[in-house]
């Protein structure tokens, strides 16, 4: 699956089903229980790896689960994989390269953290060939500066992060994900934008949900308040994967109890 197809569903009103994935076992059975996209993310770090933030995660390790999600998935799904921590923020040419190693192992889009300061380096990639999605909100990769907390709850931050969303938005970018930010604004992002958004923590209102597999399977000891255990209720994996985007194409999640307001 290309880009163009995945905007194409959203342009006609089809919430888009997102959820992480780490390799080719879970790749092929998230696809065949209807999952649209695959994010292979630097949340592997904490999932796969055992470390308590996003940081530690390399290039290298980017590419190798990348490489087993796109077999898995053979075509069928669209992959996105995460650019891990300074891999891309010294420069555009740093992030070129970075993201060619990454879609050479068969992401058909990569993504990075950060507003209008990246402007610059999702305009490098995007004239050359690199599909982005852009990440606003909560960055894990900016948890030392910021903490696991909701953003953007007051005027002065929610005027912000809409700015940064334009300029990413003009400056190339394909997607955008909203992490931890109050429902209210992330509907005023989707509509003011012409690119999907993807919603985790972010309210219904987003063009798509993304979720944590691990926190959707009940695998996470303390999970976040915008996620929900899919196994309960559920007699098997595909089971809960199925009431996952059941549950997102006809709007059932995220519910309020999952998003944030402002202060």
């Amino acid at each position: 699956m290309f880009l163009p197809q995945l905007m194409a569903r959203a342009g006609q009103g089809e919430k888009l089903v997102v959820l992480t994935c780490y390799d080719a076992s879970f790749a092929r059975l998230l696809v065949d229980n209807g999952v649209d996209a695959l994010l292979v993310g630097d949340s592997l770090g904490m999932t796969v790896q055992g470390h308590a933030t996003t940081l530690p995660v390399s290039l290298d390790d980017m590419v190798y689960h990348t490489s087993a999600v796109a077999r898995g998935a053979s075509g069928r799904a669209f992959v996105i994989a995460d650019l891990p921590f300074g891999a891309y923020q010294t420069g555009p040419a740093r992030a070129f390269e970075s993201s060619a190693r990454l879609m050479a192992a068969g992401a058909n889009m990569v993504k990075l953290e950060g507003g209008s300061i990246m402007a610059e380096t999702v305009a490098f990639l995007s004239d050359r060939g690199i599909p982005v999605c852009a990440h606003l909100g909560l960055l894990p990769q900016s948890v030392n500066a910021t903490g696991y907390r909701a953003q953007a709850r007051d005027e002065v931050a929610a005027a912000r992060l809409l700015a940064d969303a334009e300029a990413l938005q003009a400056a190339g970018a394909g997607m955008l994900v909203l992490e931890s930010i109050p429902s209210t604004l992330a509907g005023q992002v989707t509509a003011r934008l012409a690119i999907p958004t993807i919603g985790i923590g972010a309210g219904r209102d987003c063009a798509g949900q993304v979720l944590v597999l691990n926190d959707l399977l009940g695998l996470t000891e303390k999970p976040p308040r915008f996620s929900k255990n899919f196994m309960a209720g559920a007699d098997s994996l595909a089971g809960a994967v199925r009431a996952y985007a059941e549950a997102v194409r006809g709007g059932a999640f995220p519910g309020p109890e999952h998003s944030f307001r402002c202060d």
